[in-house]
C-alpha cells in the first residue's frame, strides 16, 4: 500500500534534488522508510475503523484514535488532514482490500458454483474474525454518516455483493442451487457473516476453525437443492 492508493493521506514533502538519478545504494533505505510509513498508515486506518465500527462516526474523535495507538493527536495530522479524511481512507482501504481478496481468491474462481461459494464464504468470515472484527460494522451504512461517505460505502457494498451474487446466479442457472430469492439469500448470507466475530471472538484458534466451518456449512444449506 502506498500513499497514492490511500485517499486523504498527506504526502510527505519533497524538495528538488541536485542528483538526477539516485544511487542504487540509496534505494534500499528509501524502500525501508516507505514500507515503515505504509505499515504505520495501515495501523492508523485499522484503529480508526475499529473505533468507528464500535461507537459510530459521530462518537469518535481523533484524540480517541491517537489514544488507542498510544501516539499524540498531532502525529495523526502528519498522515491525515482530519477526521473525515482518516475515516474516508479507512473505508476505502479496508473495503477495497477485503473485496479485492475475495475477487482474487483462486478457489473462488475455479470449479463448481458450490465449491466457489463455499470458498468465498470461508474466506470472508475468516477475514472478518481475524483481521477486521469491529471494522465490519463500517459497511452497514448508518444514516448519520456524512452523505459522501454513505455513498462510497454503498458503492463498496455493491462491489462486494457482486462477488457472491455472480456465483449464486450461476449456481441457480446451472441447477446447482435452489433458492426462493437470490436477493433474500444474499441478505441472509451477509447478515450471518457479519455476526461471525461476535460468535467466535472469544474462542481459541482451533475452536474458531470448527465453528467457522460449521457456519459455512450451515450457510450452504440456504442454497442446497
Amino acid at each position: 500500500m502506498t500513499d497514492a492508493t490511500v485517499p486523504g493521506v498527506v504526502s510527505p514533502g519533497s524538495g528538488a534534488s541536485s542528483v538526477a538519478e539516485p544511487a542504487a545504494a540509496d534505494a534500499a533505505p528509501v524502500g525501508r522508510v516507505q514500507r515503515k510509513r505504509d505499515r504505520r498508515i495501515r495501523q492508523i486506518l485499522t484503529a480508526a475503523a475499529e473505533l468507528v465500527g464500535e461507537r459510530g462516526y459521530e462518537a469518535v474523535s481523533l484524540e480517541e484514535v491517537a489514544e488507542r495507538l498510544d501516539v499524540t493527536k498531532g502525529s495523526l495530522y502528519h498522515y491525515f488532514s482530519g477526521k473525515d479524511a482518516l475515516v474516508t481512507a479507512a473505508i476505502e482501504t479496508l473495503g477495497d482490500d477485503w473485496t479485492a481478496r475475495l475477487e482474487g481468491l483462486p478457489a473462488g474462481r475455479e470449479g463448481t458454483a458450490e465449491r466457489r461459494l463455499r470458498a468465498l464464504l470461508g474466506e470472508h468470515v475468516r477475514i472478518a474474525v481475524r483481521e477486521y472484527p469491529a471494522a465490519l460494522r463500517l459497511f452497514l451504512v448508518p444514516s448519520t454518516w456524512p452523505a459522501d461517505q454513505r455513498t462510497r460505502i454503498k458503492e463498496l457494498r455493491r462491489r462486494h455483493d457482486a462477488v457472491f451474487r455472480a456465483v449464486l446466479n450461476e449456481g441457480v442457472a446451472g441447477g446447482e442451487f435452489s433458492v426462493v430469492s437470490v436477493d433474500a439469500t444474499l441478505q441472509c448470507l451477509h447478515a450471518s457473516m457479519s455476526q461471525a466475530p461476535e460468535w467466535v471472538g472469544g474462542l481459541r484458534r482451533a475452536e474458531q476453525e470448527r465453528v467457522l466451518d460449521d457456519l459455512v456449512e450451515t450457510l450452504m444449506k440456504l442454497v442446497a437443492r
